[in-house]
């Protein structure tokens, strides 16, 4: 109605309303903002777990983390076996800065205090607490501080550090976000090593079974370097050698190594540790190979020992080193070289084992060939030479009986060399220092030299009666005659014969040369003749223009051999 007063909301009730209005929106805003975080913690948990490579995985949790409390900087400090951080990865700080520090965190102050006691850490100046340890030279500043640990089935694994928020201080609100993170991260880390374990022990098993096939299958002339080759490339080793205890020496020595390492190797095997472990037979870990730095060109890091035995049951040891500062071999690592070592021990005692199996089959191929020559060539050809000596007695003196007793001559002396080829066929391996063996070998690679290669018989029991100093010099006495013929005597042939009897040996050495003559020099007939002599034997010497024959005869020693 016209001239009514307006009407008007009292002031007491609308201030309540304008405060219940605001009290809506910041709540609201909360609202707005708690499900922004939320959304940033799934996102940041969903990051986590979509890798399984283990380094891409921290460094994903630190840079997840970082975003989630809106941290300047950040890090995740892996705690080592033996206390203080095995690794440190961090985030937000330049790279020069990090440079001009020279090293990385080891654990102490705030971080130490962490590791001692793992329960959350909040704080709004790290200076002003008294686990502070304070900051190195060239570190940039940092105030406030959240320190949450990351557990992997109930074992502190590493820690999660950030510092600086752009809000100036961390609320309660992040420490519940990061802890939550951090369980999340727990089982990420847990995945990530489970899945490099399943991926290390596949290419440790491929490795191993690569390594026995080669070496079974006569491709690894050099087994132990094949192992050290391949141990080196799979725990990414600087250095790998290894090294054996040897019952007639009482050092240790090396056996395997590569030539740039060899200066490192002989000093590891001095270090207490390294020969307590193969003594001992106990794998062993070391933080840091306690050597001269200067032998190896760089500054030996961690090693491990794992002890195997050789096939003469000799304690051996694979020794593997990294530079310093590279991580510390893991008990897995160890417990896998330890294995692979073994693996290539007992894969050279079944290649020497399959190589023994061969050699008996190919004597025994030999034998049953020596068998052969024996009882069918040889009677043949005895037969052959009787049926011609026959022929000769009915023919009667004149130039066919000549030939036909030459024919018979051939005979026995192809029935000779034969009998020679049967010894070498059928003789075992044992038996290869006889004297049978070294003179069929000096004659073989002395007469080699003649246009006709030099023929060997033996007679009577050439190996009984002689010992090793009998035999020493009839093998001198056969390599210096013959080295005459092939150098002196101009001859197309020359043959070798040695007969034994209960009371002498007779050497006789026969060419087909110009012979001796008055001018050639005598000095090799003095030495054979001094041999003879020191023996208490005798030289003799038989040469004309048709050849030369020089004849050894000793006396069959009262101690004799054996077989």
């Amino acid at each position: 109605m016209a001239g009514d007063e307006p009407i008007t909301f009292p002031d007491a009730p609308r201030a309540e309303l304008d405060n219940a209005l605001s009290q809506l929106v910041e709540q609201a805003n909360r609202v707005l903002q708690t499900q922004g975080r939320l959304r940033t913690l799934m996102r940041a948990n969903s990051a986590v777990v979509s890798h399984l490579e283990l380094p891409t995985v921290l460094r994903t949790i630190v840079e997840a983390a970082v975003d989630l409390v809106g941290a300047h900087y950040g890090a995740l400090g892996v705690i080592a076996e033996t206390g203080g951080l095995e690794q440190f990865i961090h985030v937000g700080m330049p790279q020069a800065d990090v440079e001009r520090i020279g090293h990385l965190p080891e654990g102490h102050g705030l971080l130490g205090a962490l590791i001692d006691d793992p329960r959350p850490i909040r704080i709004d100046s790290i200076a002003d607490d008294p686990r502070s340890a304070g900051f190195p030279a060239h570190h940039p500043p940092m105030t406030a501080f959240l320190g949450v640990p990351i557990t992997v089935r109930d074992t502190v694994y590493g820690n999660l550090y950030l510092t600086d928020p752009e809000s100036g201080g961390f609320s309660e609100d992040d420490e519940q976000l990061v802890r939550s993170l951090a369980a999340t991260a727990g089982f990420a880390i847990d995945n990530a090593r489970l899945y490099a374990e399943s991926s290390a022990r596949q290419a440790w098993t491929a490795s191993a079974a690569e390594m026995t096939a080669s070496v079974l299958g006569g491709e690894a002339p050099d087994a132990l370097g094949e192992l050290i080759g391949r141990i080196s490339a799979l725990v990414g080793a600087r250095a790998a050698f290894v090294v054996q205890l040897d019952p007639e020496e009482p050092a240790a020595r090396v056996t395997t190594v590569a030539d740039d390492d060899r200066a490192l190797a002989e000093a590891a095997v001095e270090v207490d540790q390294v020969r307590s472990a193969l003594e001992g037979a106990q794998p062993l870990r070391l933080d840091a190979l306690r050597v001269a730095t200067e032998v190896a060109g760089w500054p030996p890091g961690p090693a491990l020992v794992a002890p195997f035995a050789l096939a003469d049951d000799r304690p051996a040891a694979l020794v593997v080193v990294r530079p310093t500062g590279a991580p510390r071999f893991s008990a897995f690592e160890l417990e896998r070289a330890t294995g692979l070592a073994r693996q290539a021990s007992l894969a050279l005692e079944l290649a020497a084992a399959r190589a023994d199996r061969q050699r008996a089959l190919l004597l025994e191929e030999r034998a049953r060939i020596a068998r052969d020559l024996h009882d069918h060539v040889i009677q043949q050809l005895f037969g052959a030479g009787l049926e011609l000596q026959s022929v000769e007695s009915m023919l009667g003196p004149g130039a066919l009986a000549d030939r036909v007793d030459g024919a018979v001559a051939s005979i026995d002396q192809a029935i000779a060399e034969i009998r020679t080829a049967i010894f070498a066929l059928s003789h075992q391996h044992n038996g290869a220092d006889s004297l049978r063996h070294r003179v069929l070998d000096i004659v073989r690679e002395v007469g080699g030299g003649l246009p006709a290669p030099a023929t060997v018989s033996f007679s009577g029991p050439v190996d009984v009666v002689s010992e090793p100093g009998l035999a020493d010099d009839i093998a001198a006495f056969v390599r210096e005659g013959l080295t005459n013929v092939v150098r002196h005597a101009g001859a197309t042939s020359a043959s070798v014969s040695v007969a034994a009897s209960g009371d002498e040996i007779l050497v006789v050495i026969a060419d087909d040369g110009h012979g001796i003559g008055d001018t050639t020099r005598r000095s090799g007939l003095g030495n054979l003749d001094e041999r003879a002599k020191r023996r208490g034997g005798a030289l003799t010497v038989d040469s004309g223009a048709d050849g030369t024959r020089l004849g050894l005869s000793v006396p069959v020693p009262t101690t004799r051999g054996t077989i």
